[in-house]
């Protein structure tokens, strides 16, 4: 018999598979459009019977990934209004109380979903952990600072998810007092913003925030630069009721456009951050939903009593250099350049890097810089943060080595995601990991998280002021401040 549960809004029909129960697609808000769109997330309708929820719900509405990450991150279009939904998958529903996994999707804050299916819970629900992902609003629809408007939608919508799960949980076999929200790449930026965010606490008491940290917001002058510049090509009032005019998928070649015209000519002087992240509509500083940028309410003592493991990739910026060739069209100078752009002196950290890597091309030091400098100094400002409060961070850092592209690809950006969800026999990681990633690690990584949503810890030591970190690879070690030399040469930068 299919098992049926019954949640606030009625009741929901799943399937069952290998001893999993899964329940798909179930709107844990509105759907964001018509009277509801460009307002906060308002409350999902009920519903008479049994509704089916065996397949994935609509996607929100995105542009596809530009060439060639189309290909190496395939993700679903699923089309359909009612975008603000969840995916549940647990081992029984049968009245337990385990612990909860709640997963946010990355993608830049303009791409992603829920649906991937590398995602699937699976795995987690086969070890005793009830696994839930979600969609959140995208892009301008999500995050277009606009004044007749609540700020940052798409972070409300997740906390709308999450006051969902916390209130309807436990008919799936879940325990509301015990959810662990993790995320990757804008997944972990919108989890490390979730920790600094007031209406965010207690709704979870544990984070994994992989490849993204405390430091990704722009301010709100920026954010109104990018209202009056869309709102300028589209021909429209920079309002919500200016917007409202405008279709989704007109909206989404605006943004589109907008982003591919700051990439183009990064101006400091007009675009200001924006010119070292390239993500024009992430999460913005707008003095309630996100009152200052993340780092800076951990180091005031936000979230301390949440549990947090937090890393990245040892070559996350392979990914964007590699597979387009860029990399072989890197000189000194456009490394210099970049590397003074975020506010480095080149005559400090070039040597540092070519120290460590002696035979590495400039486009091959762009990588390593950049990654340290994007994703895994910013994770150890979250960690050096919580010890001075005096809270535990676990660290990790990921360095299995892609076989692809001629083993160029490296430990490059979102590489991790299968191992930690035990998902590498998915068809879909094959473009960025290869035909054959090892087993072995998927079951020490997966086995680290699945420790740390149920006990708080994954098995090593927590970081202190001796740098422990647990090193992913096929020989995985617990290692003491690696990479401390670059690390020293981002003080004060970053």
């Amino acid at each position: 018999m299919d098992p049926v549960v019954t949640v606030a809004q009625g009741q929901l029909r799943g399937a069952e598979k290998d001893g999993v129960v899964s329940f798909k697609g179930i709107p844990y808000a509105a759907a964001p459009f018509g009277s509801h769109r460009f307002a906060g997330p308002a409350p999902a309708p009920t519903w008479e019977g049994i509704r089916d929820a065996i397949e994935y719900g609509p996607t929100s509405p995105a542009p596809p990934y530009p060439s060639p990450l189309n290909l190496l991150l395939p993700e679903p279009v699923i089309p359909g209004a009612e975008c603000l939904n969840l995916n549940v998958w647990t081992p029984a529903v049968d009245g337990g109380r385990r612990p909860v996994l709640v997963w946010i999707h990355g993608g830049a804050f303009t791409n992603g979903s829920g649906a991937v299916s590398t995602y699937d819970g699976s795995r987690f629900a086969r070890d005793g952990v009830v696994c839930v992902t979600i969609n959140y609003r995208l892009g301008a629809e999500g995050f277009l600072s606009l004044d007749d408007a609540p700020a940052n939608r798409g972070l409300l919508d997740q906390v709308a998810a999450l006051e969902w799960i916390r209130d309807n949980v436990a008919a799936f076999g879940g325990d509301a007092e015990a959810v662990t929200i993790a995320g990757e790449s804008a997944g972990a930026m919108s989890v490390t913003t979730l920790l600094s965010m007031p209406a965010a606490a207690g709704l979870f008491q544990r984070a994994i925030p992989q490849s993204g940290a405390g430091h990704h917001v722009i301010s709100a002058a920026t954010a109104k630069k990018v209202t009056a510049a869309l709102a300028e090509k589209l021909g429209v009032p920079p309002t919500a009721d200016g917007f409202k005019g405008v279709a989704p998928d007109a909206l989404i070649a605006a943004q589109s456009a907008l982003t591919e015209a700051i990439a183009a000519m990064p101006d400091p002087a007009t675009w200001g951050e924006i010119t070292t992240n390239l993500m024009p509509f992430e999460p913005s500083i707008d003095g309630s939903v996100v009152p200052a940028r993340p780092i800076d309410r951990i180091a005031a003592g936000a979230s301390a009593n949440v549990d947090v493991l937090i890393g990245s990739n040892a070559d996350e910026h392979a990914l964007f250099f590699v597979p387009n060739g860029i990399v072989d069209f890197i000189d000194d100078a456009m490394l210099s350049g970049a590397l003074m752009m975020v506010g480095a002196d080149p005559t400090k950290v070039i040597p540092s890097y070519r120290e460590a890597r002696p035979d590495a091309s400039p486009g091959e030091l762009m990588i390593a810089a950049m990654s340290d400098w994007f994703f895994k100094i910013p994770a150890l400002r979250v960690a050096e943060a919580r010890l001075a409060e005096g809270v535990n961070t676990y660290v990790y850092e990921f360095g299995w080595r892609s076989p692809q592209f001629d083993g160029r690809l490296g430990a490059c950006h979102a590489l991790e995601v299968g191992f930690a969800f035990d998902n590498i026999d998915d068809p879909v990681g094959e473009p960025i990991a290869g035909s054959s990633p090892p087993q072995s690690l998927a079951d020490e990584m997966h086995a680290a998280w699945v420790s740390f949503v149920k006990s708080g810890s994954p098995g090593w030591a927590p970081y202190g002021t001796e740098r422990t970190v647990r090193w992913f690879s096929e020989s995985s070690e617990t290692v003491t401040d690696p990479g401390g030399e670059q690390r020293l040469v981002w003080e004060g930068i970053r």
